[in-house]
């Protein structure tokens, strides 16, 4: 069982899919809170070189608000990470599967929530 929700976008560069994934989130109510370029980080503390690899933080503020409702300490698995990253096939998108990562958690209104804001985020990876 996969624990991201994935789809590799083909003949197209990563600044574009950048794009079109933030376009996405915005559209289904998603903001980014955090950006991590993993392959600037890398080559700055490490000096390695790597393929393009960006980590999106993502949030919806009224999930947001419902899930912390039900269990005050789940934002300790927020935000939503969805992860670019170059590869030969073309720029992966994946976004984290909300309900696996709060199967941890055993509170049923939780895991409804998350059965939402997984459809919400399968939605956003298609619609890249």
């Amino acid at each position: 069982m996969s624990y991201t929700i994935n789809r590799v976008i083909k003949n197209t560069d990563f600044a574009k899919v950048d794009e079109r994934t933030r376009q996405a989130l915005a559209d289904r109510g998603f903001g980014v809170l955090t950006e991590i370029d993993v392959k600037a980080t890398m080559k700055k503390k490490l000096d390695k070189d790597m393929s393009a690899y960006l980590i999106l933080g993502a949030c919806n503020p009224n999930m947001a608000w419902e899930a912390i409702g039900v269990e005050p300490r789940v934002g300790a698995m927020l935000p939503c990470n969805v992860i670019l990253r170059e590869t030969t096939e073309g720029v992966e998108v994946s976004a984290v599967d909300p309900v696996l990562s709060m199967t941890a958690i055993g509170n049923e209104q939780l895991k409804e929530i998350a059965g939402e804001v997984r459809d919400m985020l399968s939605e956003v990876v298609n619609a890249i």
